[in-house]
């Protein structure tokens, strides 16, 4: 009771911890989906209408575009005057100044000069002087005319006929009178006295600037209630988005937007919600292995709501085009952590989610689709970087051909789809490629190991490998010859090989700690004559707690951890506890002494390994290889395990035992077949 009890609580737990997660995802996913003030439609010119027939259900005005306003707003300013105020003192101070410092004359010039410099100097001041920079603007806005006031008179001038401070100065030197004598006269500075006498005057000039902008329509045209605008499947033009803007800019206007903004959110919420449910019972009905693992249930998840979070911004935010990201990496990374199917529905959950965020669902969701299921077929492990490059290839034409087919079904014409798009596409592909370094970060964030990783462990000269190989040259033989024949059943009962040989080559890395005490190492002396049938079997032992120790400092995964600690199980060092019970058979004996610490294989490819490990040892033991006792030698070790029930704990089947036990018997055969003797020639 008690056990049913814990039971139905930890299930209960697990149920909660993830319906907790479904919950954080979706919150996190709708947080970041757009979500537009007022948007009811999405439409782009030259596209399609996607919706029912559009009639207006009240009067609104047609707005004109921002371009358009601003266009009028720049041909009214060039008929704008701004004002200046006429400072009359700053003729006279300036004059002034001049006739106190050269009132007895210029050095070099007749003293004339003093009253023809005043006169030049009092027709600038007339004309009027503005300040350089303030000329200069009011050039670059394209003013034609000011308005002067001076005392309650305001009088219209031509910017022409104004100066400014620089170009006054230089007038005082095209002056016929003066210009002859300007060497003299520039070590005069008289630019000291010229000053402006314009003053801008900007409240006026606001003013009347403001009251003529205001004078600007914003609508050109209305729309009455009852008027069609748009029908299903008709082509959406300049004039239509035109309408159609204006209609969403009412519906702001008139403060709809609040309401259905509420409503969107609640409508995301249902709708993310919904397809992370479905997936998660997915995992729970087909996939219960990954259900219950963490680091599968942290790496779907993650994935599921990266790319979603990455539409949503540069929807959001406009950036680039959603085709140039690569969503079909997603299946990539799940076909080769996980399996098919799961990549599949994983890549199927995330493009609706990103259709949420996307204007054209229909195109996005199928061109996704398709390109998705191009990678995970063109892709069955990812081992080389060819293979890569060959399916980010595939992606790539295979997006370009749906997508133009739906054009072209649209279109009804070649030359009206948008062949811009290949750009995207190639993008896409380019990106794609990046699935080979971020798979690393997948495999060390997650905990996963993948085919690149394992041909990079199964290389024989790797340190591990080739200390081996030096200290235990019989057990390194050894594991060759086990991954071999663990190889041929993986691949007959379509098990992982790659994974099974990389565990074989390092499964009995502890015999290196004391490579003379296994036969396979010994050259004539055996040290365990020296020894108890006890302290034979712990040192034998050993060799699984030391290769597992062994294994850590070499930070070797988890996964070939597992074959270390799973290749005997829980199984018994029987030729020891068989001596030791013979010569003490009215002994309790502690079978604990003479047991491995396991665990039993949980996986197929460690029963595999378990099989070709027991018999490739025995095979050795075997006086006369002939097929009668290979065959006999291989069934009894197998059923052996069977009937100790070291497999009861991993999915293998009979009929993959009854195929390893045939794969093994016709390699031993192989191996061990008797050769002819060569004869040797007479001697005469």
């Amino acid at each position: 009771m008690h056990k049913l009890y814990s039971t139905n609580r930890e299930r209960f737990r697990q149920i909660s911890l993830h319906l907790l997660i479904v919950l954080c995802v979706s919150a996190l996913i709708v947080w970041f989906l757009p979500r537009s003030e007022g948007q009811h439609f999405r439409y782009d010119v030259g596209k399609p209408w996607m919706y029912g027939s559009f009639i207006a259900k009240f009067d609104f005005p047609i707005y004109k575009t921002d371009e358009a306003i601003k266009k009028e707003k720049d041909s009214l300013l060039k008929q704008f005057e701004p004002y200046y105020n006429y400072n009359t003192d700053a003729e006279e101070k300036a004059i002034s100044a001049f006739l106190t410092k050269y009132g007895n004359g210029i050095p070099g010039l007749p003293r004339e000069y003093i009253r023809i410099i005043s006169d030049r100097l009092h027709r600038l001041y007339h004309a009027g002087i503005i300040s350089t920079p303030e000329y200069s603007e009011l050039y670059k806005d394209t003013t034609a005319m000011v308005r002067i006031v001076s005392g309650k008179k305001a009088t219209s001038v031509p910017i022409s006929c104004i100066y400014s401070t620089m170009g006054a100065y230089e007038k005082l030197f095209t002056d016929e009178k003066l210009a002859a004598q300007r060497p003299i006269l520039q070590r005069c500075n008289l630019n000291e006295y010229i000053t402006p006498n314009l003053l801008y005057d900007k409240e006026r000039s606001e003013t009347e600037r403001n009251d003529l902008l205001s004078g600007i329509p914003l609508a050109s045209g209305m729309v009455m209630s009852g008027q069609k605008i748009i029908d299903r499947g008709e082509i959406v033009d300049a004039h239509t988005v035109l309408v159609l803007d204006s209609f969403e800019k009412e519906m702001q206007r008139r403060n709809a937007s609040k309401g259905e903004i509420l409503s969107t959110t609640i409508g995301q919420v249902l709708f993310v919600t919904i397809l992370l449910l479905l997936f998660t019972i997915y995992l729970l009905l087909f996939r219960k292995d990954y259900y219950a693992k963490p680091r599968s249930i942290a790496m779907l998840y993650f994935l599921i709501t990266v790319f979603p979070l990455l539409v949503s911004l540069m929807m959001r935010h406009n950036i680039f085009s959603v085709y140039v990201l690569p969503l079909a990496i997603t299946p990539i990374f799940v076909r080769i952590f996980l399996d098919s199917r799961t990549a599949f529905i994983t890549h199927v959950t995330i493009i609706l989610i990103c259709a949420a965020a996307v204007r054209y669902q229909y195109e996005f969701i199928i061109v996704q689709l398709v390109a998705g299921l191009v990678a995970i077929f063109s892709l069955r492990e990812l081992s080389k970087r060819a293979q890569l490059f060959k399916t980010a290839l595939f992606v790539t034409l295979a997006s370009m051909t749906v997508f133009y087919a739906m054009q072209l079904m649209q279109s009804k014409d070649s030359f009206s789809a948008d062949w811009s798009m290949n750009y995207h596409f190639i993008v896409n592909g380019i990106f794609l490629l990046l699935a080979y370094p971020l798979m690393y970060l997948i495999e060390k964030t997650f905990g996963f190991v993948s085919s690149v990783t394992l041909f990079e462990l199964s290389d024989t000269n790797r340190d591990l490998l080739r200390k081996l190989s030096e200290v235990a040259p019989g057990t390194f033989q050894h594991s060759i010859t086990v991954g071999n024949l663990a190889v041929d059943i993986a691949n007959k009962i379509e098990a992982d090989g790659l994974l099974v040989r990389t565990g074989a080559l390092y499964h009995d890395i502890g015999k290196m700690k004391n490579p003379a005490f296994f036969t396979e190492n010994q050259v004539g002396v055996n040290p365990h004559d020296k020894l108890s049938d006890i302290e034979s079997a712990q040192i034998i032992i050993s060799h699984v707690t030391e290769g597992l120790r062994m294994a850590e400092e070499n930070n070797l995964p988890s996964v070939i951890k597992d074959f270390i600690t799973t290749h005997h199980g829980c199984g018994m060092c029987k030729y020891f506890y068989i001596n030791y019970k013979n010569k003490h058979p009215d002994e309790d004996v502690d079978t604990s002494l003479f047991t491995y610490p396991g665990p039993n294989p949980f996986t197929r490819e460690q029963a595999i390994l378990m099989m070709a490990d027991t018999v490739e040892a025995a095979s050795r033991s075997l006086s006369d290889y002939t097929e009668e006792s290979i065959t006999n030698l291989v069934n009894k070790l197998i059923d052996a395990h069977v009937n100790e029930g070291h497999f009861t704990e991993c999915p293998i089947t009979f009929r993959d035992i009854s195929i390893a036990k045939t794969v093994l018997i016709e390699r031993l055969k192989s191996i061990y077949h008797t050769r002819i003797s060569y004869p040797e020639l007479n001697k005469r």
